[in-house]
């Protein structure tokens, strides 16, 4: 199975994903929309501080009903612009997946005065669990506060 296959078909899955940068580990819910995982942050959404500024992120993916660590694999953070060739793609699909949205009418236009939405391309191979470190500081990543 290629990486894309195998990280599409997890994301698939599950709707939350663990994003890594800048030292700490976010646990976001997303939606898979074409080749890449895509994740709404800032306003009054889910925090990812300075997303925006990454080139490349690190996305660990696990089994929706072991829970366990299924694969993490580097992504390129790609910022999608109101108007951009993925925004009605990406922020209709998020907004389909989003639980318990309070404003379902102007939530894209929300996100597009508020937050930032931001495509993580799946890049590089996917590290299966055989194959990872086995000196990981923690089993679980750390949620922001």
């Amino acid at each position: 199975m290629s990486t894309a296959d195998l990280v599409a078909e997890l994301a698939k899955k599950s709707g939350l994903v663990w994003v890594s940068y800048g030292g700490r580990d976010h646990a976001v819910w997303h939606e898979w929309v074409g080749d890449a995982i895509c994740v709404v942050s800032g306003g009054t959404e889910q925090r990812l501080p300075g997303i925006a500024d990454q080139d490349v992120v690190t996305v660990s993916l696990r089994s929706k009903s072991t829970r366990a660590l299924a694969a993490r694999v580097e992504a390129q953070v790609d910022v999608v612009v109101p108007g951009s060739e993925h925004w009605d793609a990406v922020t209709t699909a998020l907004k389909t997946g989003r639980l318990n949205l309070a404003d379902s009418d102007g939530a894209i236009e929300r996100w597009a005065a508020e937050s930032v939405v931001v495509r993580l391309v799946p890049t590089g191979e996917a590290v299966v669990p055989g194959a990872m470190s086995v000196d990981i500081g923690h089993t679980s990543p750390r949620l922001s506060p």
